[in-house]
């Protein structure tokens, strides 16, 4: 049998500014915590009567499903229009990628108030069902805001698998090319996927500025209005929005892991 080698100890300067960059995250936390634990009405601590407030508040449900709505259409239309034009553009145009890169780099570039008036203004004549509804003009808002996110995200994905040979190999076999892409493509970039679907989950639920503009009442105008109106209930209000992007970002952790660190490998084709 051969030696085990022994694990490598971290380094003391690794250690300590893994504390100061624990301590930088948590230190605001723990003091909003402090804060959310005060009673409106004496000002002391400790009482979960702040967290009863949000959790009772019929606002706080009606706006955060909305907004989870909101993500999860955004994500449907990203992959949607995003997986098959980055797989045909690394199979067939590989000299269209820098294109597609600089176009992912405006939405960083072009200010959140600045597109909402272009949108607002492009958009008007839609139908209602469009134009009034967050369903329409905020998911395709969102779409646009999540499109450098999705992109990279995939295009990482994308150049880690081969994705010639796949597409070959499944040729051979006989599948067409909605098979290829959906039993054999899709699962090797899964974790890519992923990523970018939580990625655009977590800018719907907390952008407020297009919202605000395009008068929709969405979780993070809720946030907002509590801020500016109650005191203690906001710090409650912060921290269980922290928690439900947590929550979001776990369950990524969570299904990315099943898969392993095993390698990309053909799924089959039908």
């Amino acid at each position: 049998m051969g030696k085990v080698k022994p694990r490598r100890s971290m380094a003391p300067s690794a250690v300590f500014w893994l504390l100061l960059g624990g301590l930088y995250f948590f230190i605001p936390l723990l003091t909003t915590l402090l804060f959310s634990l005060k009673s409106n009405q004496t000002g002391k601590c400790c009482t979960a009567a702040n967290y009863g407030w949000v959790i009772h508040n019929g606002e706080f449900w009606h706006t955060l499903k909305i907004s989870f709505l909101l993500a999860l259409e955004t994500i449907a239309v990203s992959l949607t229009i995003f997986v098959p034009t980055i797989y045909w553009v690394h199979l067939k145009v590989p000299k269209l990628r820098p294109v597609l890169a600089s176009l992912a780099l405006i939405p960083f570039v072009v200010p959140p108030i600045v597109m909402v008036v272009g949108l607002l203004k492009f958009y008007k004549g839609t139908p209602s069902w469009f134009y009034g509804q967050p369903w329409g003009f905020l998911a395709g808002a969102y779409v646009i805001l999540a499109f450098p996110y999705m992109f990279f995200s995939l295009d990482a994905g994308f150049r880690s698998i081969d994705v010639h040979t796949l597409t070959e190999a499944s040729q051979s076999l006989g599948a067409r090319w909605t098979t290829t892409l959906f039993k054999v493509i899709l699962p090797n970039i899964r974790s890519a996927a992923l990523a970018g679907s939580f990625l655009a989950l977590a800018i719907v639920m907390g952008e407020y500025t297009i919202a605000n503009l395009a008068a929709f009442h969405t979780f993070p105008i809720f946030i907002q209005y509590v801020n500016e109106t109650q005191g203690f209930p906001a710090g409650a209000l912060t921290l269980l929005s922290f928690g439900i992007t947590w929550a979001a970002m776990g369950s990524l952790l969570l299904v990315g892991r099943k898969r392993g660190t095993r390698a990309s490998v053909l799924t089959g084709a039908g």
